[in-house]
């Protein structure tokens, strides 16, 4: 199971270094997404507090 998680670990650095060379616009964009879904998340939290407080 380690090995496993070893091979899956190696396989998506592998992806993510091969997509930041290759297209590191791309790359960029992707990661802007991901940061705008999580700032998504946590805004929905914050306010899903709030609204708990209140």
């Amino acid at each position: 199971m380690v090995q496993t998680k070893k091979i899956a670990l190696y396989v998506v650095v592998v992806f993510v270094l091969y997509t930041i060379i290759n297209s590191p616009a791309r790359a960029a964009e992707l990661v802007q997404v991901g940061f705008e879904g999580i700032s998504s998340a946590a805004q929905g939290v914050g306010e899903f507090m709030t609204e708990l407080v209140d």
